[in-house]
């Protein structure tokens, strides 16, 4: 796997390395997004779902982002919990 998390993760399956290779071109500005929209809601901060709902896009398609903002130390977990869509508890992601 080339430089996690500057680059997108896979699991070395076939399709998962098809799908990273793609996202990767836009991984960059797509982890912009995201954390312009966690500076932006501090010091509420913001679950992957609200996240999503801010930048219109998937929840399936910010979570990884958060993980990787997360690893290059530009986000934290609050400590804090909300309940997402599905009504169990989500990290609140704050600006580092």
């Amino acid at each position: 796997m080339k430089d996690y998390p500057d680059h997108p993760g896979h699991r070395g399956v076939s399709t998962s390395v098809e799908a990273a290779n793609d996202l990767a071109p836009r991984l960059g500005k797509l982890q912009k997004l995201v954390l312009d929209a966690v500076v932006e809601a501090c010091p509420v901060g913001l679950t992957a779902d609200e996240l999503a709902a801010k930048i219109h896009m998937d929840r399936w398609s910010v979570q990884p982002r958060t993980t990787e903002l997360k690893l290059k130390g530009l986000i934290l977990d609050s400590g804090r919990r909300r309940p997402n869509f599905t009504g169990k508890k989500a990290i609140v992601w704050v600006a580092a």
